[in-house]
């Protein structure tokens, strides 16, 4: 765990060294989604957010999850604010950023979310405005979004750099999770999509679920998805749900921890390389906060 936790650091630290002598830091947005609830897709974002911690890197979490956002409670803390207090106009979008005893920053989504669904126009624009403040505040802005992707929450997920799928060697959770997959590189030809299976039984079962979305992705859609890993069943993410600690804190050393540590390290290394990436000049003229605007703004005019 030491050595894998010290090759995440070092990765960290040439990041920051190539943005200081580039154009600065920019926040690379991870979408975290799931065809279905129940698939540990909160938890992971939560887990995989600590990892990037633990590699030298700031990391702020937006909880995305439709008025059903919970990842203050498995945080086991209490925002004073949430993104309804933002909508509202009430509260600045720094004021939301709650600093959690593990150094992750979490924005609450609490019931704001819900409220995009219907929210004016002026309103809206004013709420991607105070989304691009974000830009450069952290490495990575993790987006833990609803299951089944409401219309509101796709715009955020497809303007995403990186869309991790989370699904689960079970057949309606895969099929769930390739429809999603599906949806997205229909509205969004190219989009850089990722796959997790978490509460796996055996490594080769999850493998085997892993390769049918991939090959099924790439011989119907011509979409290439990257397989980032397996996250094992184990005894200790329940423990940690009920402690509400995050698990690669209270126990480093399991085996569900080590398999974050490894997704998170993927994750880092295709930054830089990997199937779908974009070189970082590319990715700064038209990154998340550019194209989350852009889709906003396409909605407001096809409104009107």
């Amino acid at each position: 765990m030491l050595d894998q936790a010290s090759r995440l650091r070092e990765m960290a630290a040439a990041y920051r060294s190539q943005a200081l002598a580039g154009h600065g830091r920019r926040t690379r947005v991870i979408a975290v989604t799931s065809g279905k609830g129940g698939v540990g897709k909160t938890n992971l974002s939560i887990n995989l957010g600590h990892a990037l911690i633990s590699a030298g890197h700031e990391v702020i979490l937006l909880d995305a999850d439709l008025g059903l956002a919970n990842a203050d409670i498995l945080l086991g803390t209490v925002p004073p604010y949430h993104l309804g207090h933002l909508l509202r106009g009430e509260r600045d979008i720094q004021e939301l950023i709650h600093r959690t005893p593990g150094k992750l920053k979490l924005i609450s989504g609490g019931s704001g979310v819900s409220e995009l669904a219907n929210i004016p126009e002026d309103r809206l624009r004013f709420f991607v405005a105070a989304l691009r403040k974000l830009d450069g505040q952290a490495d990575y802005l993790i987006l833990d979004t609803g299951a089944g992707l409401s219309h509101t929450v796709q715009e955020f997920v497809l303007a995403a750099d990186q869309v991790v799928v989370v699904t689960t060697p079970e057949p309606t959770s895969l099929a769930d999770g390739y429809a999603t997959i599906k949806m997205l590189a229909a509205r969004r030809p190219g989009i850089d999509i990722r796959l997790v299976v978490n509460q796996a039984e055996r490594p080769e079962e999850a493998t085997a679920a892993a390769e049918r979305i991939i090959s099924t992705a790439r011989n119907f859609l011509g979409l290439q998805v990257e397989y980032l890993g397996t996250i094992p069943r184990d005894p200790i993410v329940w423990q940690s749900v009920r402690r509400q600690v995050p698990f690669i804190m209270l126990y480093p050393d399991a085996p569900a921890s080590r398999a974050v540590q490894f997704v998170a390290e993927r994750l880092m290394d295709a930054r830089s390389a990997g199937a779908g990436a974009v070189p970082e000049p590319a990715r700064n003229k038209s990154g998340f906060f550019d194209r989350i605007a852009g889709m906003f703004s396409r909605r407001g005019s096809n409104v009107g």
